[in-house]
């Protein structure tokens, strides 16, 4: 626990400046008597500690003194430079204080981790939106983002693939996923009280409201996305398709399919029959959708059921067979 209340003390006047005890015993949690024997140890185990009295007086370090006791291995240093997104913090509208942040982070390390920071920098880079698809650019993303920090409600006009709604909303979170942005929010009134997840995209009308709403202490965003996440991917397809797959096609299901699909098919997977293919199931969304995604599979799959997509597989082999002559 000394230790512990020691190495506070230290880094606490080494980001600060001037601290008084009663401050330090405010954090720390103890008395001032014991902050006055802390810095004592401090003292005898060579740290410059000064001083200074009188009302407005406290402790310091001695000017240029910084210690390397910050607790950064060169790893950590070396991924200094990844951990802010340029690109979402500027649409967050933060982008010069992510900048400034690791400016300061920066000139506060010893030499040989700054150069290592500084190394790191022109060579590696996150883009953060998946191929083929575009980053969202919403212009109401920085007021959105100052109603999550303010814990202010909000009014939105809503459009979604049903039709446009219009609903108060207790804006909880932000996630960035593949560069989209989406607002996890608990909706307001009518009775429903509920966590929701919006694509700030298609959020067509924003009102910040004044009303300050109370912020749910047991709400975890991270889990809450991680459990919303996996239940979208089950609804989307709502279908098993039955389907022998050689061993080649296996391997082509999780970059074609994706993690859920290809999570499905592994958890399924029966003995390999005589010829190496192997029984699974196959989650997909429609009969439409299912069929072209696995008429791409060719020869290398063969679907069992349901009837309907089975026909439809072999409807469109025969019409392609019958176009190519």
């Amino acid at each position: 626990m000394r230790a512990s209340r020691l190495l506070t003390i230290l880094l606490t006047l080494q980001n600060r400046g001037l601290v008084t005890a009663t401050e330090l015993a405010e954090q720390l949690e103890v008395s001032v008597r014991t902050v006055y024997r802390d810095v004592e140890a401090l003292a005898a185990a060579g740290v410059p500690v000064h001083a200074e009295r009188g009302p407005a007086g406290g402790y310091r370090l001695l000017e240029g003194f910084r210690t390397r006791i910050n607790g950064l291995t060169n790893d950590e240093a070396d991924a200094l430079s990844l951990a802010g997104l340029p690109g979402p913090a500027a649409e967050l509208g933060l982008g010069a204080v992510v900048a400034s942040a690791q400016l300061k982070v920066r000139s506060g390390l010893p030499a040989e981790l700054r150069e290592r920071v500084e190394r790191a920098r022109p060579r590696f880079h996150l883009d953060a939106p998946g191929w083929h698809r575009e980053a969202d650019r919403s212009p109401e993303l920085s007021r959105i983002a100052g109603a999550v920090w303010t814990d202010r409600r909000i009014r939105v006009h809503y459009r979604r693939w049903a039709g446009e709604v219009t609903r108060e909303l207790e804006p909880y979170g932000l996630v960035l996923k593949a560069g989209q942005w989406y607002l996890v929010a608990r909706t307001v009134g009518a009775g429903e009280r509920r966590d929701r997840t919006y694509r700030v995209v298609r959020i067509e009308e924003l009102h910040v409201l004044d009303e300050v709403f109370e912020r749910d202490p047991d709400f975890d965003l991270a889990a809450y996305w991680a459990d919303s996440s996996r239940g979208f991917a089950e609804r989307l397809r709502p279908i098993d398709a039955e389907v022998l797959l050689t061993e080649g096609a296996r391997r082509l299901v999780r970059p074609m399919f994706g993690a859920h699909v290809a999570d499905v098919v592994e958890e399924s997977a029966g003995e390999p029959l005589p010829d190496g293919r192997v029984r699974v199931r196959l989650p997909i969304e429609t009969i439409e959708v299912g069929t072209a995604e696995l008429l791409r599979l060719g020869p290398e799959a063969e679907v069992l059921g349901p009837p309907e997509l089975r026909a439809a597989i072999a409807a469109t082999a025969r019409a392609t067979a019958a176009r190519y002559g």
